[in-house]
Formats: C-alpha cells, structure tokens, sequence
C-alpha cells in the first residue's frame, strides 16, 4: 500500500497519518550519516506495512542527498540488514 509520507526536516522526521492515527520515523544528522533513532506506529495500525514504508521513504532521501544510512532504531537495523541496496556505506 502506498502512504502519503511527509518530510519534516524542521522535526527532522517523516510521518504519516492513517486512520486518523500518525506514525512517524525520526532521524539526526552525523555528519555524513542519517541515523534513524526511532520508529514509531501506534498499535491500532500496526501490521500494515507502514513503518516499512517510512524507513524506505527516508533512507531513499539521505541516499538522494548524498547521505550514508545509518540506523539506532532496532527496527531500522533489521530493515537495513533486510535491504542490503540501500545499505551504501563504505564502511
């Protein structure tokens, strides 16, 4: 399913709003690095995908913006592990 999925560099987060509830990645800045701290999807809507499609939504813009995915969230590091294309540090 596709989600309309807004960035919020002033929040430094993407987020999200399905059936009325937000669900929202947020991120920081080290250096090169975009760094997904926390992933976040209420309960109601769990199970849909949509923290899946917040990380790839973020990932994909550090990639465009010449920015090293990097991942503190716990779900972030399996989604990274899970997606070795969007993995491009040169570590």
């Amino acid at each position: 399913m596709d989600y309309k999925i807004i960035h919020q560099p002033e929040q430094n987060m993407f987020k999200t709003e399905v059936d009325g509830r937000t669900a929202f990645v947020q991120y920081r800045l080290l250096g090169n690095y975009f760094d997904i701290i926390h992933t976040i999807v209420p309960k109601p809507i769990e199970g849909r995908g949509i923290a899946s499609a917040l990380v790839k939504a973020a990932y994909a813009y550090a990639i465009a913006n010449g920015m090293i995915p990097k991942a503190t969230c716990s779900y972030a590091v399996t989604w990274l592990e899970r997606h070795p294309e969007m993995n491009t540090a040169a570590e």
